[in-house]
């Protein structure tokens, strides 16, 4: 009997060891889980335009001009850096590069800087 009972007891503090800790974490539900479904992002200033290897950079605001670009492929190599330009689109080639991924960065006259992952053909 002394047996059981010590056992019962063993049995019950293993058991509250192990489930207390999932109680102490709260109802945070931590980054990336149970995110509303309708939490957007904010629309980004500029679109990305593709033609073959021909890339077309264009601000949609038309107060907000670009100032700054740099284009690197996904190797590291840095294939455009345009500094100080105040204009509403830039184009460029990428037809000497045999890579499909290049990653942009593109800074704009109020000074907010986005970056974007574009795939060419």
């Amino acid at each position: 009997m002394i047996r059981l009972l010590s056992r019962c007891v063993l049995v019950f503090i293993i058991c509250a060891v192990f489930i207390s800790p999932l109680y102490a974490q709260g109802d945070d539900p931590g980054p990336g889980k149970n995110k509303p479904a309708t939490e957007k992002k904010a629309a980004k200033p500029f679109k990305i335009l593709t033609s073959g290897k021909q890339i077309t950079v264009k601000s949609t605001d038309n107060d907000n001009t670009l100032k700054q670009i740099l284009v690197w492929t996904s190797s590291g190599n840095r294939i455009v850096e345009q500094h100080e330009l105040d204009v509403p689109s830039f184009d460029f080639s990428v037809s000497g590069i045999n890579e499909k991924i290049f990653f942009m960065l593109v800074e704009f006259k109020d000074g907010k800087r986005f970056s974007e992952k574009i795939g060419v053909r």
